[in-house]
């Protein structure tokens, strides 16, 4: 099993006697599913059905105070704090950014042989393991703790990209994508059957009527790796965006219907000029529905 410390996620906390119902209205996950040693990936979204912020959420038990850790990007981690505490209006709740004091260790490739407190299995892949809440000068305690060996945070990247798992900020833009382009739908991170939640009236549209046309898809690199941010072509037109790579592999943002007709037409793919080639033509096809529980 291996572990390692995630510099680049930071830790907000809501608590408070309102707290389940408060965020229960806002966010695109179930909360009242939400348990100590149980978490939900999910969202917090623009009215207009846009990603503003992306994490995993899990309770705290009483014995750390109760309340809602968020597993959150860091450099967004104070702009959670501040929506949060904009729509806590008159609602009993405290919102507070913990970044400082704690931090995010992702361990994966077996069962840990204990279970912290402060820990639960990643809801949106089982490869992907468990998260930890961990203060950074910890882990290599919690790591022999659950018997794991300590890895570098570059070792946990080329492991998400290999299950095909998109992060914010490099995979797709904040405040530019909807859930379905990052596979929120298939990651368990839009439940479908909640009650409202600010731009549900979009997602909802788009799961029903099956506008999404745009997801995130794995590519396979036939040699160099392209950058993040340039451009995937079919022929000479436009498809899509490449995203994230490692290890031969990669994630880009992908017009999946023209991209499908490229390959129906033989045409290859390529990012900034290098050839690229999708790991399951399936990917850009259409799948049938399934809602997240």
């Amino acid at each position: 099993m291996k572990a390692a410390f995630l510099p680049d996620r930071g830790v907000v906390k809501v608590s408070g006697e309102d707290a389940r119902a408060f965020l229960d209205g806002l966010l695109t996950t179930n909360v009242e599913l939400v348990r100590p040693g149980i978490g939900r990936f999910g969202a917090l979204l623009t009215p207009q059905g846009k990603i503003i912020v992306d994490f995993l959420v899990t309770e705290a038990p009483e014995a750390h105070g109760g309340g809602f850790v968020f597993d959150c990007p860091l450099v967004l981690a104070q702009a959670l704090t501040d929506r949060l505490g904009f729509y806590k209006l008159r609602a009993k709740v405290t919102v507070d950014n913990l970044s400082s004091q704690l931090g995010v260790m992702a361990a994966w490739g077996g069962t840990p042989a204990m279970t912290p407190d402060l820990a639960f299995e990643d809801p949106r892949d089982p490869q992907l393991g468990w998260r930890i809440f961990v203060p950074d000068d910890l882990v290599d305690e919690t790591a022999a703790a659950i018997g794991a060996e300590v890895d570098e945070s570059d070792a946990y990247e080329t492991h998400r990209i290999a299950c095909g798992i998109p992060r914010g900020g490099v995979d797709f833009i904040y405040s530019d994508a909807f859930p379905h382009e990052t596979n929120m739908d298939r990651l368990h991170g839009v439940d479908f059957d909640k009650g409202c939640y600010v731009g549900q009236e979009v997602v909802s549209r788009m799961e029903h009527r099956g506008t999404a046309r745009t997801r995130t898809i794995r590519v396979r690199l036939d040699g160099s790796v392209p950058e993040i941010g340039l451009p995937v072509t079919a022929g000479d037109k436009p498809v899509g965006t490449m995203g994230s790579s490692a290890n031969g592999l990669g994630l880009a943002l992908l017009r999946t219907d023209r991209v499908s007709d490229a390959l129906d037409a033989g045409l290859a793919l390529t990012a900034g000029g290098l050839p690229i080639s999708l790991v399951s033509p399936d990917d850009v096809k259409a799948a049938p529905k399934k809602a997240s529980a």
